[in-house]
């Protein structure tokens, strides 16, 4: 396995900034695979958009031999997220390769502004 990248040091998002967050499933056995080619196709491209204060990939193992995936990004803006994700900021993006790891996904994102 390949160190991810790490995120640059954070304290927590400030209030009026905004989190999205998605879920998706992969099978277990691809778990780690999907992680490290998350962490450099699809995390990255997060990190690096003006506005992006920070942005995770989170697992969870189930007795199913499924994982949920969970990213978890914090911005600036919603401004901020349209430069990421388009217009339709709700509508989740994917990476080329992420068909061939995911059995299941959400199609939207949610979005919420961090209060105190």
């Amino acid at each position: 396995m390949t160190e991810p990248t790490a995120p640059p040091e954070r304290t927590a998002p400030p209030v009026g900034s905004v989190v999205r967050l998605w879920h998706g499933w992969v099978e277990t056995v691809h778990r780690t695979e999907y992680i490290e080619y998350m962490d450099r196709a699809g995390m990255a491209g997060y990190r690096e958009t003006p506005g992006n204060l920070g942005a995770y990939i989170m697992s969870r193992d189930h007795e199913d031999g499924r994982s949920t995936i969970v990213t978890v990004s914090y911005w600036e803006s919603f401004d901020a997220i349209r430069a990421f994700a388009g217009d339709e900021i709700d509508r989740a993006r994917f990476e080329p390769e992420e068909e061939q790891y995911l059995v299941d996904r959400e199609w939207i994102v949610t979005h919420f502004t961090v209060g105190a």
